[in-house]
């Protein structure tokens, strides 16, 4: 609770929106008759120093409807994504930049 202050105005809105465009993605893919999923496992770039950035990343990924985070290292961590659209988009590194930012900020 502490970090909530901080992050209020920045990370916490920007996750929730996040959150609910992936929700709805997950959503469309679930009332199709064909479930046109794409399953894939990708290693995503971890940039943040600390344990609590790190967790913060783990944990905003899994959060997000579509992914989950299967493994935390140093550096990288192991995601399972329901489509290649969602890998693609975490992938892109902004979650990473956004964690990280917020993680300097704390």
């Amino acid at each position: 609770m502490h970090l909530a202050p901080r992050a209020l105005v920045s990370y916490w809105p920007w996750l929730l929106m996040e959150i609910v465009k992936s929700a709805w993605d997950v959503a469309k893919i679930i009332v199709q008759p064909r479930l046109p999923i794409s399953p894939v496992m990708l290693s995503v770039k971890s940039t943040q120093k600390t344990d609590l950035g790190r967790t913060v990343f783990a944990n905003s990924i899994t959060l997000t409807p579509g992914t989950i985070s299967v493994e935390v290292g140093n550096n990288e961590i192991l995601v399972h994504a329901l489509t290649r659209s969602a890998a693609d988009g975490l992938a892109g590194g902004e979650m990473d930049r956004r964690v990280t930012a917020f993680e300097r900020a704390i």
